[in-house]
């Protein structure tokens, strides 16, 4: 059991953070529209795994990233992006395909979407990503490697291991039926994925993509029911419900100002996972991951400036 007001014991290991899965190009608008009839669109670094690494080692925790991109210019421009950040590399796989782009509208609210996928899911197993795995305290990933082979064999390989290693595993459901093969079930793939976990975030609309429409409290029994050990929901504006299974909590946003909210979630798993491994409780790291979440909101695309976590703490008075 998770306790929300005890520290995680996390094991002894060289590196705090795996994440694993898309690292990509963002395509965003510079204006806002639900149409995609905007004129002009910008290149960000994008990937929800990715975004994740780069956030938490801002906020002052160490991280590598697993993920896959072409031989192209736009796999050199995401590379760097790493190199800059001060992230190892040596496990960003190069393969013979493109690399994967997101085009998406700036947004207030829950952006849509269209999907470009080739190198992403083109991630291999390999001797050298298994280190990575028995070094990590946390593994995080996502929906996108799960959605296609070969990736989808890594990420079961890399369960196999992190379980072996006693890491913490954590799942962002963020199924999207267009991800995911035509002829394939992935709700239930992911299902079968979730009691494989730790700690799973799914928004609002990743709930209702997986389980249709209900409650929230109800959406969350079911992730439970799956075999998942600690729920957080979060709700946008409306801040989360997190649950685990004896207790639940609600959380209120700390956002004062949204500009984009692309990347909003990523920013909170980064502010969680950061307050887990300096050594706070799980509630104090859900607030500091609203507090991370809301200073994101402020800009555009979804990896910004961070500061180091004591700063956003001092900022928002978590």
């Amino acid at each position: 059991m998770l306790y929300f007001d005890e520290k995680m014991t996390l094991p002894d290991k060289n590196n705090d953070i795996l994440t694993v899965g898309e690292l990509l190009i963002d395509m965003i608008s510079d204006s806002y529209s639900d149409n995609f009839d905007s004129s002009a669109y910008h290149k960000y670094f994008g990937g929800s795994p990715a975004n994740i690494a780069m956030n938490v080692k801002k906020l002052g925790i160490t991280s590598l990233i697993a993920s896959a991109v072409g031989k192209d210019g736009l796999g050199k421009f995401l590379i760097n992006q790493l190199h800059m950040s001060g992230i190892d590399t040596s496990f960003v796989q190069e393969v013979d395909y493109a690399t994967s782009m997101v085009l998406v509208t700036k947004s207030k609210s829950s952006p849509v979407p269209i999907f470009y996928r080739e190198a992403d899911y083109h991630l291999q197993f390999t001797p050298h990503l298994k280190e990575a795995v028995e070094n990590a305290k946390i593994i995080h990933f996502s929906c996108w490697p799960i959605s296609k082979m070969p990736a989808r064999s890594t990420i079961e390989d890399i369960i196999q291991v992190a379980k072996a290693h006693h890491s913490l595993i954590c799942f962002d459901p963020n199924y999207h039926p267009m991800i995911w093969e035509r002829d394939e079930n992935g709700i239930d793939y992911i299902k079968s994925i979730i009691g494989k976990t730790d700690i799973i975030k799914p928004s609002e609309d990743d709930a209702e993509r997986l389980f249709g429409k209900d409650i929230h409290e109800k959406q969350i029994e079911k992730f439970l029911k799956l075999g998942a050990k600690l729920v957080i929901m979060t709700l946008g504006k409306d801040g989360a419900i997190v649950s685990n299974g004896k207790e639940t909590i609600k959380l209120n946003t700390l956002a004062t100002e949204v500009v984009d909210t692309t990347g909003a979630g990523d920013a909170f798993w980064s502010g969680f996972y950061t307050g887990i491994v300096k050594g706070y409780t799980i509630k104090e790291a859900l607030n500091i991951g609203m507090a991370v979440s809301a200073y994101k909101l402020k800009f555009t695309g979804a990896v910004v400036d961070l500061p180091k976590l004591e700063k956003i703490k001092e900022m928002y008075r978590v």
